[in-house]
């Protein structure tokens, strides 16, 4: 299993036409965790998505994840999955994709935290912090829930919601060491620099941290 302690940079990213090159431009700029989150198209284009990308990110070193779907995981090959709070249980995917496997689990409130503490998934995402057009209706955490996450976790606690080159270097500042990314990166008509720009920020943000 790979260790997430050391990952910073973590995409979300659907279904792309462009694939074969945006995802090897972005981890060469500094992305090292990648989840395929397609929430719109039928599974066989899921499946043969995250197949491709299986086979780019093995051959990269950068785990990855697929969003929902822990029979899509298994089905193509992936290192793990990651589950929302009306998705499957973290208990299911560990019974299906074994002890080895990756497991995330989105928080958005101290409630759902408190019960995610005593699961056995490998790392959590907390937010958004603000809201955000990905997760349509769904307000805002605020940065002080997702400090208090941190604080109060024995494993990473990926931030999720308007994380950008500008902003990132401040969230380092405040407490914060793992962020996840989606419109900075696939929404960039420059994705390896604009990825590169990011890691930038957050490497030269932790050395005076």
């Amino acid at each position: 299993m790979y260790d997430l302690a050391n990952r910073r940079l973590y995409l979300c990213v659907g279904v792309r036409d462009d694939m074969d090159d945006f995802l090897p431009a972005v981890i060469a700029g500094g992305v090292d965790v990648v989840q395929l989150r397609e929430k719109e198209r039928p599974d066989e284009v899921r499946l043969a998505a995250a197949r491709r990308m299986v086979a780019i990110c093995r051959d990269l070193g950068v785990p990855f994840v697929m969003n929902d779907s822990p029979r899509l995981a298994l089905d193509c090959g992936a290192d793990g999955v990651h589950v929302g709070q009306d998705d499957v249980s973290v208990a299911h995917c560990r019974d299906l994709l074994g002890q080895e496997a990756i497991v995330g689990l989105s928080t958005h409130a101290r409630t759902e935290f408190d019960r995610a503490l005593v699961q056995d998934a490998t790392y959590f995402s907390a937010g958004p912090i603000v809201a955000t057009p990905t997760k349509l209706g769904r307000p805002g955490t605020g940065l002080d829930y997702a400090l208090e996450c941190q604080t109060r976790s024995d494993r990473p606690v990926f931030v999720t919601g308007g994380v950008n080159a500008l902003n990132v270097g401040d969230l380092v500042h405040r407490g914060l060491r793992h962020f996840v990314v989606v419109r900075a990166l696939t929404e960039s008509s420059d994705p390896g620099g604009s990825a590169r720009e990011l890691r930038g920020a957050i490497n030269e943000a932790l050395e005076t941290a």
